[in-house]
């Protein structure tokens, strides 16, 4: 759903401003999470909550990196600004480490080590100085910076998600990311926006309803799961990066990109493997252990 939304704000780019895409993409993400909550009978527990400080911290966080992401949409196709930002699960293991003080083990470590040599290697090409050098290749060197800052961005909104989650429903931190967000959007109005035509229009709407989706699945995966596991699945944006993007912008990814997602899958694929099996033998210790005794 992220590479769908992202797929919206490549369309839209071009003639929109940034920030009324910001604020598109988060004043109607607030469509899907009233109509679920609606419907669940929890609409009035999203706008309860005990930590509006720690809210307000994660908006002003996703709002920079909303902004980062897509000016860096803007810039560069979608499979390399996919790629770029895969650096940020691999900063959202080192943060869990540091500020969540999960336990992280070897194993887990040692596949993000290699994920980030996979990143290394899809980002060689940018990593050339002298290819930015002329006034022809500006606009590739911010696209390029914009998604490193994504990246960085979207790693400490993961983990102040992951704080939220201990004390906050995913209809509260959902609708407050939103509406923060749609307000950061909403100040850069005098700055000139534009009357979009009817299929501008469909597609920012399209972009906050995705984005609302996929927002709402994300933070509940924060909720069930570590921030060190679930980031690793995010490579698999991958894959839906390389169909958009070819099927609709007729976009290729170059053969450094190929090898380094190759090796970003194959590591996040492992610390699915292996955190499985580790599941599989605490579910063998427990049934060998018996029922719980004592008096």
């Amino acid at each position: 759903m992220f590479s769908v939304m992202a797929a919206f704000v490549r369309y839209v780019s071009d003639v929109t401003p940034l920030g009324q895409v910001v604020f598109c993409r988060s004043f109607f993400a607030i469509i899907p999470v009233v109509i679920i909550y609606a419907w669940r009978g929890e609409l009035a527990v999203a706008f309860r909550t005990a930590r509006p400080f720690g809210h307000l911290a994660r908006g002003m966080i996703s709002v920079g990196g909303m902004f980062f992401n897509f000016a860096a949409l803007a810039r560069l196709p979608i499979v390399d600004v996919t790629t770029i930002t895969f650096a940020s699960p691999l900063i959202t293991v080192a943060l869990s480490a540091w500020i969540l003080k999960e336990r992280v083990r070897v194993y887990r470590w040692t596949a993000v080590g290699i994920g980030f040599i996979g990143v290394i290697v899809m980002l060689w090409p940018h990593l050339d100085v002298t290819r930015y050098t002329s006034a022809a290749n500006a606009t590739a060197t911010l696209g390029a910076v914009f998604a490193l800052l994504s990246a960085f961005t979207n790693a400490g909104s993961v983990v102040q998600t992951r704080r939220l989650t201990d004390t906050e429903t995913t209809s509260s931190i959902v609708l407050y990311f939103s509406l923060f967000c749609a307000l950061g959007g909403l100040l850069t109005l005098p700055f000139g926006w534009i009357v979009p035509s009817l299929p501008q229009m469909g597609a920012l709407i399209g972009l906050g309803v995705f984005g609302g989706l996929s927002h709402i699945l994300l933070t509940e995966s924060y909720r069930y799961a570590p921030a060190s596991l679930v980031a690793p699945l995010d490579y698999t944006a991958l894959l839906w990066a390389f169909i958009i993007g070819y099927w609709f912008f007729g976009e290729l990814p170059t053969a450094t990109v190929y090898v380094g997602s190759a090796i970003v899958a194959g590591s996040g694929l492992y610390v699915i493997w292996r955190e499985r099996q580790l599941g599989l033998e605490r579910a063998r210790a427990r049934a060998a252990s018996g029922p719980p005794t004592g008096t």
